[in-house]
């Protein structure tokens, strides 16, 4: 017999007053043999003893804390542990890595609907009579009671814990519309084929309704969902109804799940024949599959180089030993294109998690994984924390993608965590790229990643020539601000020829700004130290950071002129432009705007691939993953934006998002052609994207990196202050900056403190600073104990982040 757990370990959530640690709890005897680590739980905290939810994350049979007057759980929130052993091992690790609170690492990886304001029930999953004498009288109202029904004693919450494991009762959560579980009508006939049939005799002639229901009971003797029957035969819900009451049917309740791939293709698709390159990268995959070996894999392979493929093969190998499967895609504009290609090799096998589902699709979809239903997962940044077992393969697909960073607490790279998952299932994971992040490259020139490259178009088919246009020459002859007339003469021929186009802008909405031209004032947020954009769908100005609207002003809220224009691009004033340009041409815009509502992003490529519309016009969401064949020419409209950004990263980022939308041309049949606007023709960035020379540019990139002391030649943290007032944010950085100087080497380098960037949003104003360091004993020591002392502050406005390799601002 188990030495039942006396004492429970139990991480709160108690904001203003988080710790890393474990607050220790009695177990009551009629938990002990129920309570499971990685359950929640329910439990007093503080003087007053309001109850609080708490993860358990150990049990003990003695008090190891050795406080006296122990409080008792109050109840357990589930019936199964919903973490296992494996997540609550990672969130420890990612609360000491991204300097966060555990209790938001372990909410991170359970579904809203299970850290939302949520009732709950158990359901009955068998037929009531199957249940036990003393658990039946509990569902006599029903298929579902309450969880937390007066009536259910510990005795017989132990006794629903066994049935739950054999599958009989579960939880389920209702979250605020109590629609986190669907339930459908099923039908079950009472009669056979030949007792219906004789039944259809005794009912009167103009009693068509029992007819047809007696008709299709006798020719789906094994049941049925009543939404179906009512739609084939056009009866009502009453005429089952009435056909139960006769004793011909039994109606019962049943759980469906969500389908979130109702709207995506599943045609089956075989493997494809692999080129002599494809061929190695997946036999040293799949070698590292079939030796449960840990290794990390950086997949370099130019755009249309078979990249996909690779990944197809590898999770086949990885499913056939018995295994599952986890892809990472960087954000929801990729995913209706992957999902269908991942979806048509392995077909309900395939679940899917990302930021368009409802939170009802998403809570079915982890309870398909949770459940082991699924064995491969496609996701972006967190279904990394998918409840994956057994896992053979990790991918994570444009690896380099900056959206694959965690911005608030915890402040997560999905690569480490990936790499970290790997680690635990002894797996490999696969890093994939046309434009490797300068890290990832450099650690697998230095063999810390195994780089396997596909330097070849599948089809053979060259890359598209590249054509830059120098706009300080153009911008004078330019029949439109945003078009050279080479790039409209080049569009006419695509349309002439019935082939497609792709336009890229590097920004959504109408305009950057509104500007008078008598005082020079600009119409900024009053909430935020930006400007507006101007939206003249909506005939707003509109802020992108708050979501403050106002109207668009004729008159200079300044000085009263009417002289206030508009200056900058932005996507909807491309498409005015085109308009002008090209009356007869059809255009489909996708940026931020246009794709907001769900499906959005998939149901305007599917028109596009269609070829309902011949300019694809979007922003930085067209740039990669699309595939095309009647794409013929690629037009980059203002190439120089991102490399004006405050961020040593800019370069780079301007290098690969022109090369990424670069490869959207040629990738079938036809050539392709890119035609590239920019006032900035001989930066580096932009001439070695034009040529698609990754190494040059990697070679003087990682020269410049070297010189100003950035990534990847050392690590950075960022630390940043937020408050009401400015002076109450500096003068908080500057007391850090003056711990730090006590706490670094000599070695160890601070910029700062200064103004974020954009010093004020949503009424608070944000101060930094970066510690660039190789090695530092007591900085991580430090910077714990500052997330903790941060708390006092909080009841003061005063907040403070501590980010570990930040991607943005600075």
């Amino acid at each position: 017999m188990k030495n039942l757990a006396n004492y429970a370990g139990i991480i709160v959530d108690v904001p203003t007053m988080q710790t890393n640690k474990a607050y220790t709890y009695k177990v009551p005897a009629a938990m002990q043999e129920t309570i499971q680590v990685g359950m929640r739980a329910a439990v007093p905290f503080g003087k007053g003893n309001r109850l609080v939810q708490g993860f358990v994350v150990s049990l003990s049979t003695e008090n190891q804390d050795g406080t006296h007057n122990l409080k008792e759980i109050s109840n357990l929130l589930d019936l199964e542990p919903v973490l296992s052993s494996e997540a609550l091992a990672m969130s420890k690790w990612m609360a000491a890595h991204t300097f966060s609170f555990a209790i938001a690492c372990l909410q991170t990886m359970i579904p809203n609907a299970m850290r939302a304001s949520y009732s709950k029930n158990i359901v009955a999953r068998v037929p009531l009579e199957e249940l036990p004498q003393e658990i039946k009288p509990l569902f006599k109202a029903g298929r579902s009671i309450d969880f937390y029904d007066d009536r259910i004693t510990p005795k017989i919450k132990s006794q629903l814990t066994k049935l739950q494991a054999k599958d009989q009762v579960e939880v389920q959560y209702q979250v605020n519309d109590k629609v986190n579980v669907m339930r459908k009508r099923w039908i079950t006939p009472l009669l056979d084929e030949g007792q219906a049939k004789k039944e259809l005799e005794k009912v009167r002639k103009n009693a068509t309704s029992q007819q047809k229901l007696l008709s299709f009971l006798a020719d789906h003797q094994k049941g049925f969902w009543q939404v179906q029957a009512e739609k084939e035969i056009n009866i009502s819900s009453s005429v089952f109804n009435s056909g139960q009451e006769k004793g011909w049917l039994k109606i019962e309740e049943r759980e469906v799940y969500r389908d979130p791939f109702k709207t995506v293709g599943s045609r089956a698709s075989a493997p494809l024949d692999l080129t002599p390159d494809q061929k190695k990268a997946v036999a040293a995959i799949d070698n590292d599959i079939l030796e449960e070996k840990n290794e990390t894999f950086l997949l370099q392979g130019v755009t249309g180089s078979g990249k996909t493929e690779v990944y197809l093969q590898t999770i086949a190998q990885a499913i056939n030993e018995g295994k599952t499967a986890l892809m990472l895609v960087p954000e929801i504009s990729l995913t209706p294109q992957m999902v269908s290609r991942v979806r048509s090799r392995f077909g309900e096998k395939v679940a899917v998690l990302h930021s368009g589902l409802s939170d009802g699709e998403k809570y079915d979809e982890w309870r398909r994984i949770k459940r082991q239903e699924a064995k491969v997962v496609v996701g972006v940044r967190s279904a990394v924390f998918a409840p994956l077992d057994n896992i053979g393969l990790i991918i994570m697909d444009e690896e380099h993608e900056t959206s694959y960073k965690q911005e608030e607490m915890p402040r997560y790279s999905t690569r480490d965590v990936a790499i970290w998952r790997a680690k635990w299932h002894h797996c490999p994971v696969v890093l994939g790229s046309a434009t490797p992040s300068l890290e990832s490259r450099a650690r697998a020139q230095k063999g810390v990643y195994r780089w396997l490259r596909l330097p070849k178009r599948i089809n053979g088919k060259k890359l598209p020539a590249v054509q830059l246009i120098d706009m300080r020459q153009k911008y004078k002859e330019a029949p439109e601000p945003d078009f050279s007339l080479e790039m409209v003469e080049e569009i006419k021929k695509r349309i002439e020829r019935q082939e497609q186009v792709v336009l890229m802008l590097n920004r959504r909405g109408f305009s950057s700004f509104v500007m008078c031209r008598e005082c020079g004032y600009v119409l900024k947020c009053p909430n935020c130290d930006i400007s507006l954009t101007l939206h003249m769908a909506s005939h707003k100005m509109k802020c992108h950071y708050c979501g403050h609207e106002e109207r668009i002003p004729y008159y200079c809220p300044n000085c009263g002129s009417k002289k206030i224009r508009y200056y900058g691009t932005g996507t909807e004033k491309v498409q005015q432009e085109l308009s002008r340009l090209l009356p007869d041409a059809r255009v489909i815009r996708m940026d931020i705007d246009t794709t907001r509502r769900k499906g959005a992003h998939r149901r305007l490529l599917q028109r596009f691939g269609n070829h309902e519309a011949d300019i694809l016009l979007g922003t930085q969401m067209i740039a990669k993953g699309l595939d095309f064949p009647n794409v013929t020419l690629v037009g980059v409209l203002n190439a120089d934006t991102s490399l004006s950004l405050p961020n040593y990263r800019s370069s780079e980022r301007t290098f690969q998002l022109l090369t990424q939308v670069s490869g959207r041309a040629g990738r079938a049949e036809k050539p392709g052609e890119v035609l590239i606007q920019t006032f900035n023709p001989q930066h580096y960035a932009i001439q070695c994207a034009s040529r698609q020379d990754y190494e040059r540019f990697f070679a003087i990139e990682m020269n410049v990196r070297h010189q100003l002391n950035y990534p990847p030649y050392y690590f950075t943290i960022r630390i940043t202050v937020s408050a009401k007032t400015e002076e109450a944010a500096a003068k908080e950085i500057y007391r850090i900056n003056q711990e730090l100087k006590g706490v670094l080497s000599d070695s160890a380098r601070i910029v700062g403190p200064s103004p974020q960037a954009i010093l004020k949003i949503k009424k608070r104003y944000y101060y930094q600073l970066v510690v660039k360091y190789k090695r530092e004993e007591k900085l991580d020591a430090y910077l714990q104990e500052l997330l903790v002392q941060s708390q006092k502050g909080e009841r003061q406005g005063i907040r403070v982040a501590i980010d570990r390799d930040p991607v943005n601002n600075f």
